[in-house]
């Protein structure tokens, strides 16, 4: 692993301590300044004849990079465009980002990442972060001292279960990592050599990637029980012995497995599920403007939510921690959210309930009151009107 590091001259003025040259310097992403070198760094890092003669600045590098790249009438054409881009210049990359972001947001991320991952072993050009699999069992400390640079602050980890609206993404789900931390960058400026996206490749159950003959995962079915739980386990402690300030997110699990990956890690590791926390951070920050907005308090406010995968129920959970800190309690704090699933309103009585769910589902007797009991109608419309 590379040590990143910044220097200091005895004006306080910042320069790179630069450990390559010759064609290494120009190849390596972090360092390189493609035709930016000056004629005297050129003299100074052995690069002399392995550019063209004139010097552009960055500006002139940007608009000859977003030319290139607005050139590509498909999203994931220029998806790949810009990859290409941040694995040959990663500073060129993120000026172009920044300087069109909000062209580009929807082609690093959302949607066009999607396509990215289902697409992912048949675009494929060069490996970003690392990928851990069974077969790294009893070596994932090892495998991680693999990565680029030994300053990781920041990883974003998923096993692939659970990308964005699509399913078992197998290994191509590594593109929601890397995409995020794109962002992480771009938008909080936390330096990329301190990111680090990471897949968790435990196999797929999706039986077309598994019958591609260019699927580049891990062929096998989906690894579940305690096989999945020791490995994740590993994984976790490596991460912390690797990395000891790292901040470690969870990315896209299967609902079931974000909640008690959470639940049991958070307090091992400084960690957070951004489905479930993430997402419910940006409602509660709403309901908050909201009541300051409307005039109403918190504690008057009636909460419904449509839906109690990961993201519902993890918003219910900060929801119902605010409306506690605002003093309520006991049945007002029961009757202040209600949830819903596709079966409608979640209640006690139904055996069905996961265990992440069943802590917001309402006493049968509380929906019986309310004209919501067993055989009543309990659908959206019947819960609003109730």
């Amino acid at each position: 692993m590379e040590r990143f590091s910044l220097k200091f001259d005895k004006h306080g003025n910042p320069h790179l301590a630069v450990p390559y040259r010759g064609t290494r310097l120009l190849r390596h992403p972090m360092y390189t300044k493609g035709t930016a070198f000056t004629q005297e760094e050129r003299v100074a890092f052995g690069l002399e004849g392995l550019l063209p003669h004139t010097v552009s600045t960055q500006d002139q590098q940007c608009a000859r990079a977003y030319a290139n790249i607005s050139r590509k009438q498909d999203p994931l054409e220029k998806y790949i465009g810009l990859a290409a881009l941040q694995d040959r210049n990663e500073h060129l990359f993120y000026r172009v980002l920044l300087d069109h972001i909000q062209e580009f947001l929807p082609i690093v991320y959302t949607p066009t990442v999607g396509q990215a991952c289902q697409e992912f072993s048949h675009i494929f050009r060069r490996a970003r972060g690392i990928w851990i699999t069974p077969e790294h069992r009893g070596r994932i400390f090892e495998v991680l001292g693999n990565a680029p640079f030994d300053e990781v602050r920041l990883i974003v980890v998923t096993d692939n279960e659970r990308i964005l609206g699509l399913g078992d993404q197998g290994a191509g789900g590594m593109g929601i990592p890397i995409g995020k931390l794109a962002l992480y960058t771009a938008a909080a400026g936390i330096p990329p050599w301190q990111t680090l996206p990471i897949s968790l490749d435990v196999g797929t159950d999706n039986q077309d990637l598994l019958a591609d003959e260019l699927y580049l995962g891990w062929r096998a079915p989906r690894l579940r029980g305690p096989e999945y739980d020791s490995l994740v386990e590993e994984f976790v402690f490596a991460v912390k012995r690797r990395f000891p300030r790292v901040l470690l997110q969870w990315e896209d699990f299967k609902k079931a497995n974000a909640f008690r990956l959470l639940d049991r890690y958070q307090k091992v590791i400084t960690s957070f599920n951004d489905d479930i926390q993430g997402t419910a951070a940006v409602v509660v920050s709403g309901l908050l403007a909201g009541s300051r907005a409307t005039g109403v308090p918190l504690q008057e406010q009636r909460v419904l939510f449509f839906g109690s995968g990961a993201a519902g129920i993890g918003i219910a959970r900060l929801v119902r921690a605010t409306l506690q800190q605002a003093g309520l309690e006991g049945d007002q704090l029961l009757q202040a959210t209600a949830n819903l699933d596709l079966n409608g309103l979640l209640t006690q009585d139904d055996p069905s309930l996961e265990p992440h769910a069943r802590d917001f589902a309402w006493p049968a007797a509380l929906a019986e009151r309310f004209g919501l009991g067993l055989g009543q109608p309990r659908d959206l419309l019947a819960v609003v009107r109730a």
